[in-house]
């Protein structure tokens, strides 16, 4: 068994910023990682992803991106390049290929089993990320098996799916880009629309999230929002990015030919039912993104960006016909299913009690009850962007120096 002062669960984004912090720090640790650097970005993404995010906010502590098209989108293929180089910037104890079996309390320390044999270690940070598990309902096993079921981690290009129509259940971004895609490969697509957020990609000229960033949205504190849980469940923002800067959002796609169904509510061997509720949630993310925009109008009168009280270049609302709230499977001309239904994680090597009845990790700021374990890269962490790759940094940051202070200092992990 190699003993070892910090084993790092995860080679993505939050563990290699948190090798980094821990490296800058000197604290001995290694990185375990069960594929290859990135692995997810490189294996569980479809073929046109693009980031959200623009390029210059692609930022982790000592390194960001300084290439020629800060405004642009990164590619899958372009993050891994990044997290790559900036593995590369300070050589991280990375092992891949290692995949974690166990991780246990032994009396003040803590044991990782692993495929490449076991680490003794003071403390554990897991960073395997918020994007787990696919989330599917249970009714998605009363289906039929004519029709073809397929998640976001398994979807790669229309092409693998069959002929004939596709229903895509979720509207948040991942599911309005598939949907938007499935449709300009000549499908006939109807999506169902639960909570989501609606954004401009650009406002008043610049990209939504210039707008959020330079406000300090993105870095709000855990203790700057009346519901912590609430700001946890937010769904991602409905944007995509492509060099055009366009905008997609529920308009686009009805306009474009899409059919909008409200909420799933179950389905069965005979068809799928629907909620009536999508001109609630319409309005809903409507009147959210006008307080945002009024937010933004305020700050950027303030700060001199915007000159005036013109409105005008606000998106209008969205109304939309939506479809029956039952479809029969065989009149419809739907084939497949895509879950577009986000992600739950899973630790079945976690042998520490310090998970809720839900299965999710109990922390306060990534700081866990169990002495030495801690956790990264979760959603809203310490920061509204601790998820994200631009906002994960000065998560690792504040918790390496809780590390290096509980290594070194008393039993107390206060941070």
């Amino acid at each position: 068994m190699r003993n070892v002062d910090t084993v790092v669960i995860g080679g993505g984004q939050a563990g290699l910023a948190m090798s980094r912090c821990l490296t800058e720090r000197r604290v001995e640790h290694v990185v375990l990682e069960r594929g290859r650097l990135a692995e997810r970005w490189r294996s569980e993404r479809w073929d046109s992803l693009m980031l959200l995010t623009p390029k210059w906010q692609s930022r982790l502590p000592g390194y960001r991106y300084t290439g020629p098209d800060p405004d642009g989108y990164a590619t899958s293929a372009e993050l891994v390049s990044l997290l790559e180089g900036y593995a590369g910037s300070f050589g991280p104890p990375l092992l891949t290929d290692t995949t974690v079996q166990a991780v246990t309390a032994s009396g003040e320390s803590l044991e990782v089993q692993t495929t490449r044999g076991a680490f003794r270690a003071r403390a554990v940070v897991i960073a395997t990320g918020h994007a787990d598990v696919p989330r599917v309902p249970e009714f998605a096993s009363r289906l039929p098996g004519h029709i073809v079921q397929v998640h976001p981690t398994r979807y790669k290009r229309p092409e693998q799916l069959p002929p004939g129509g596709v229903l895509v259940v979720g509207a948040s971004a991942t599911g309005v880009q598939l949907a938007d895609e499935l449709h300009r490969s000549g499908r006939p697509v109807t999506l169902s629309v639960g909570h989501h957020t609606r954004l401009p990609r650009v406002y008043r000229g610049r990209d939504i999230l210039w707008w959020l960033d330079a406000m300090g949205v993105l870095r709000e504190s855990k203790d700057q929002v009346r519901s912590l849980h609430a700001a946890r469940e937010q769904p991602s923002m409905q944007l995509v990015g492509r060099p055009d800067r366009s905008t997609l959002d529920l308009g686009v796609l009805s306009d474009a030919g899409v059919a909008l169904a409200g909420g799933t509510l179950g389905a069965d061997a005979d068809g799928v039912s629907f909620g009536s509720d999508l001109n609630a949630q319409l309005r809903r993310a409507d009147d959210k993104l006008w307080r945002l925009l009024g937010r933004i109008d305020a700050f950027g009168r303030r700060a001199g960006l915007i000159a005036g009280q013109d409105e005008t270049l606000r998106p209008e609302p969205i109304r939309a016909p939506s479809v029956a709230p039952r479809l029969h499977w065989k009149h419809s001309g739907i084939r497949t299913v895509l879950w577009a239904t986000g992600y739950r994680r899973q630790y079945p090597w976690l042998r520490v009690g310090v998970l809720d009845a839900q299965g999710e990790i109990v922390h306060d700021g990534g700081v866990t009850p169990h002495p030495g374990l801690y956790v990264l890269g979760l959603p809203f962490l310490r920061r509204r962007n601790s998820s994200f790759l631009d906002g994960v940094g000065a998560d690792a940051t504040e918790l390496a120096a809780a590390i290096a202070k509980y290594l070194g200092g008393p039993t107390s992990q206060a941070a």
